[in-house]
């Protein structure tokens, strides 16, 4: 990324402290190369590719009198398995459609959404 560069960052809330912690790294992370960047908070994992698919549709990544508004987009989650087959679902399906949408797209997709198996772990890895 240049310093020209500018990202849209889509973050799941669904586990605060760890979504608190994933955010202040990614900013850090983006702000040491001077990249630029918009955040959009949603509920959950399932929720971010809904985003992604609408900053498409708006073709927020599409070159527009020779600049693009975002050049990437990094997704922030969590999914912590529980007692029912949900924990697979989710992780399945919002890594499913956060790669098929950026791969069809050519959109540069950083996935940060973790998939763990305690709180412990996530908190770990945020």
């Amino acid at each position: 990324m240049t310093a020209t560069s500018h990202i849209l960052v889509i973050e799941g809330r669904f586990y605060r402290d760890i979504a608190d912690d994933l955010l202040e790294g990614a900013k850090k992370a983006l702000e040491e190369r001077s990249v630029t960047f918009d955040v959009i908070s949603v509920p959950g994992a399932l929720e971010i590719p809904q985003v992604l698919a609408l900053a498409v549709q708006q073709e927020m990544f599409k070159r527009n009198a020779g600049k693009m508004h975002y050049n990437g987009c990094v997704a922030l989650g969590c999914v912590i398995r529980g007692e029912t087959s949900h924990y697979d679902i989710v992780a399945n399906e919002s890594a499913h459609a956060l790669l098929s949408i950026a791969t069809s797209n050519g959109i540069p997709l950083g996935n940060g959404i973790l998939t763990v198996e305690t709180h412990d772990q996530a908190k770990t890895r945020a």
